[in-house]
């Protein structure tokens, strides 16, 4: 009898230690892998979520920046690592949306080889012009290209990067024409804004505000769901006539696919934990974006609802997909 009772309390603790090792979770530190460089916006907004991740999760978040092609070497490095909730990856609407449409091969799958956990925030896209340029608002901007094609030129971040693609789709919506000058990177874009070199950037709103603010661009329109409390006089694309235009960029956060859901869920609690938090939503919107916290599914449906958008962009504009 005594033999039979030890068998079962042993099968009992089998049973229970795949239960007790998630609610145990994390018992060390996380790793956070950024896809970009330091000091860009989605750094930004991983290093004050994961502050306060780790203060809700009682270990250290270690954030590891992994950039170059655009966000695709953190992502596919982030992708073959193991699924077991100690490294993260910053999922956003340039690594998991538009890079695997405007490539013509991808090193990962921004929706199977993921777990969605919750996007972060919302940044708003920018339209940004030299203050030189004759366009007070984006209805005299739209005159102004209409009666010049191919006289004004708009820099971006580089060929097929989310800048880029604003600017295609932004041509295609409002049956303008533009020249097309990429850059290494947006700040080297901005820096020829202000001098003059090009006329237009579709930023977003980090980069480019310190430089509205010191009146060295000039905002025509935002993509935002409302005015921006940092803009409060620049109008949404859907209040100044292009609905198309008018979605913000998305900043979430993911994890290899596989990862146990008891420690999803968690992650997901601590995220929306941390997103309530008043010294964080401040911190976010001083960079001009606002929190979303999304529940997993959710933020699962909008990277799947981002792919099917670019894909379609990428399509109507005869993107010719790159090597």
């Amino acid at each position: 009898m005594k033999s039979i009772k030890f068998h079962v309390a042993a099968l009992c603790a089998c049973l229970a230690a795949p239960a007790m090792a998630a609610a145990e979770y994390p018992d060390r530190p996380i790793r956070l892998v950024v896809p970009y460089a330091v000091g860009g916006t989605t750094d930004i907004i991983a290093r004050v979520v994961g502050n306060k991740l780790g203060e809700r999760l009682g270990q250290s978040v270690i954030i590891e920046n992994r950039p170059g092609a655009g966000g695709n070497i953190g992502s596919a490095y982030a992708a073959k690592q193991p699924a077991d909730g100690y490294t993260l990856v910053m999922a956003v609407e340039s690594s998991h949306a538009v890079n695997p449409n405007v490539y013509a091969r991808s090193s990962y799958d921004p929706v199977k080889d993921f777990a969605p956990i919750s996007n972060l925030a919302d940044v708003p896209n920018v339209l940004v012009v030299n203050p030189t340029l004759p366009a007070r608002n984006l209805a005299s901007f739209l005159q102004l290209l209409k009666a010049n094609p191919d006289k004004y030129a708009f820099g971006s971040s580089g060929n097929g990067g989310l800048s880029h693609m604003n600017g295609e789709l932004f041509l295609k919506t409002t049956g303008t024409r533009m020249l097309h000058v990429p850059y290494k990177g947006l700040g080297p874009a901005l820096n020829d804004l202000v001098a003059g070199q090009v006329q237009v950037v579709f930023d977003n709103i980090p980069s480019s505000y310190p430089l509205i603010q010191g009146e060295r661009l000039r905002p025509l329109a935002v993509a935002a769901r409302q005015r921006l409390k940092v803009l409060p006089d620049v109008p949404t694309y859907a209040e100044a006539g292009l609905p198309a235009m008018n979605n913000p960029s998305w900043f979430g956060l993911a994890a290899p696919a596989g990862v146990p859901e008891s420690v999803l869920d968690k992650l997901n609690q601590a995220v929306r934990a941390a997103l309530a938090d008043p010294d964080t939503v401040a911190a976010i919107e001083r960079q001009g974006a606002v929190p979303s916290p999304m529940s997993r599914e959710e933020f699962g449906a909008l990277i799947a609802k981002s792919n099917q958008h670019w894909q379609s962009v990428v399509a109507d504009i005869k993107f010719e997909k790159m090597q």
